[in-house]
């Protein structure tokens, strides 16, 4: 996650340099964001809070009026009136007249976790409503991403009337005016960036929406489709469509799913999706949806989850479905009812993601040496692409986002099979890769695609690649130039190593639900030395390290993936000399103790 956005990083008064102006061992820059020591104090005491959390909210630029709402976000606060957005009262009008005539609703939704959320919200609340539903994901090798005439054309010959597209959209003109003239009546429910033109269908409810005046453009597509159903539920409400024989469904029953997709499309954690994500992880705890309860289990999750099991431990699996699986698994999942369905889904998405894994290891190899063979020879520029025949469609996003964090650049990784390319790109803070490849399509650089800032995808004809590289090159230069400063890392302070207990970690747990926006708080940990130091995991690229300090107290530690950079050498031969090391704290939990962990993102040479 961009961890370095300026949204992290308010206006200071006294950021410093910890390093006085050199490099960690990954080549990144240091800084330990300022703060108005009486504002953290005013905090900590009006809140009853402990002073080290009072200290973080200050340094994240929240007042003092201002703290109260964000350690407890309510949506009673921060979910918008829905009839807000253009388009919104037309879209849910048109389905909740669908539900009540009894007519098929075809939902349309992506294969990410955003789009799996979405598709499995609106199949669960329609249902719940007394509506009849189908859901329609695309398969990712055959199909691609978006809207197509086939598949809209098998939603009317199963009886749909009405097609809702979530999580996509925007720009499948040719698709969705096909639909429209097939006679179904077509809602957009995106969040994608938008162009001056839209799509021929009935509504187009995006908040990016160049018309737009919502100020809600940060919300994922679930959260968009969260907001179409308390409209449609209203719009049933005022039509006296519940009785005493059909219940009106509580909505906050799927918050769980909606905290998942939120998370797991990296938006920024703020206002409205804060308090999404903060009720749905609640909701989650509760373990209701049996979908995910089944995943959980799978996942071997013990404790309480948080935004990084969604993020890192359950959202992965989901996309493995999507990514190297059926594409509808994760939908089937998060929407099925069957204790046996859900376990044998789960079951089966786990080893996915493990093939997954493996196939990404592969790629992402050959699109490192791939890269670096260019370097050698020329300047890499401000935009790095790797491509290669038959690379799996499934997991070249994840490749382009390792080689974004390695090089320090946007990045694209193209998977072609014959002629044409499957593309998936990422993006690097100030640089617009979304309007960059909307530019491309426009020139005929690509045949189709779209995203927003920080990801995009495309197909494009072999016989173009030399053409768009050039062509996106340009619009990154013009945005960022030819060579980015290296990456930053953003701290809330010092601490000394006897510091770092599970008393802290506790008490920095108040500050979440992490994510971009709010990024989960990051120390140093001053002058460490390791008395262990080595290699773990099935391929031995972690590293597990136990530290101490001059007064004996200890830490554990583990740098995951470090041996991707020179960070892993670097810790592995430390030669006893004393370190500043950089992280994260967390909870870590063995036969039954609790203690303090750090997860190791970087290190420094202390002396």
């Amino acid at each position: 996650m961009p961890e370095n956005r300026p949204e992290n990083r308010p206006a200071s008064n006294a950021d410093t340099d910890p390093l006085g102006g050199k490099l960690s061992l990954s080549n990144r820059r240091w800084t330990v964001r300022g703060t108005d020591e009486r504002l953290a104090m005013a905090i900590s005491q009006r809140l009853g809070v402990p002073e080290i959390v009072g200290g973080v909210l200050a340094r994240r630029g929240i007042g003092l009026d201002e703290a109260e709402d964000f350690l407890e976000p309510k949506l009673k606060t921060h979910l918008p009136n829905p009839a807000h957005l253009l388009d919104m009262e037309k879209a849910a009008t048109r389905v909740a007249d669908g539900i009540i005539n009894g007519e098929l609703i075809g939902v349309f939704g992506d294969y990410d976790v955003d789009g799996a959320t979405s598709s499995a919200l609106l199949q669960m609340f329609i249902t719940a409503a007394g509506g009849k539903v189908t859901v329609y994901i695309p398969d990712r090798i055959k199909e691609g991403y978006g809207p197509n005439i086939d598949a809209m054309k098998k939603l009317k010959d199963k009886g749909a009337k009405v097609v809702i597209t979530v999580d996509c959209g925007t720009t499948a003109f040719e698709p969705l005016k096909a639909a429209s003239d097939m006679g179904l009546d077509v809602v957009v429910v995106d969040h994608h960036e938008a162009e001056t033109a839209l799509p021929h269908v009935l509504a187009v409810v995006n908040p990016k929406r160049l018309d737009e005046k919502s100020p809600h453009t940060h919300m994922a597509a679930v959260g968009v489709t969260f907001l179409l159903c308390v409209q449609v539920n209203r719009v049933l409400r005022e039509k006296g469509w519940y009785s005493a024989d059909r219940t009106e469904p509580d909505l906050t029953n799927w918050l769980d799913v909606v905290a998942l997709g939120t998370v797991c499309d990296v938006v920024a954690l703020k206002g409205v999706n804060r308090a999404l994500v903060a009720q749905g992880l609640k909701v989650l705890a509760g373990r209701n949806n049996i979908g995910l309860k089944a995943l959980a289990d799978a996942s071997l999750i013990k404790e309480t989850p948080t935004a990084y099991h969604l993020g890192f431990v359950l959202g992965p699996r989901i996309n493995a479905g999507g990514r190297v699986g059926a594409s509808d698994l994760g939908t089937r999942l998060l929407s099925t009812t069957d204790i046996s369905e859900a376990s044998e889904i789960a079951a089966r998405l786990n080893q996915l993601n493990i093939e997954r894994q493996e196939i990404e290891t592969s790629v992402l190899e050959q699109a490192i040496l791939q890269v670096e063979g260019r370097m050698e020879n020329d300047d890499p520029g401000p935009f790095v692409v790797a491509y290669g025949d038959g690379w799996h469609p499934g997991v070249i996003g994840i490749v382009a986002s390792r080689l974004k964090d390695r090089f320090n650049r946007p990045a694209a990784v193209i998977g072609f099979t014959g002629d044409v390319g499957t593309a998936s790109a990422r993006s690097v803070y100030g640089a617009d890769l979304g309007s960059a490849v909307i530019a491309a399509r426009q020139a005929g650089l690509i045949e189709k695609g779209g995203g927003h800032a920080m990801a995009a995808g495309f197909s494009l004809l072999r016989e173009n690649l030399k053409k768009l590289e050039e062509f996106i090159a340009k619009k990154m230069r013009e945005a960022i130039g030819d060579n980015p400063p290296p990456p930053g890392l953003v701290f809330d302070g010092m601490i000394a190593l006897g510091g770092a207990n599970t008393h802290l970690v506790k008490s920095l747990e108040s500050v979440a639900p992490f994510g971009v926006g709010n990024a989960e708080p990051r120390f140093i940990i001053k002058n460490t030395r390791f008395v262990e130091a080595r290699p773990v995991g099935a391929d031995q690229s972690h590293v597990r390290l136990v530290m101490v300090d001059e007064a004996g107290n200890r830490l554990t530690g583990i740098a995951f993936r470090a041996q991707d950079s020179d960070l892993g050498p670097g810790l592995l031969g430390h030669g006893g000399k004393p370190f500043h090391v950089a992280g994260k704290l967390r909870i870590n939990e063995w036969q039954g103790r609790e203690s303090a962990q750090l997860i190791v993102e970087d290190a420094a040479p202390a002396w």
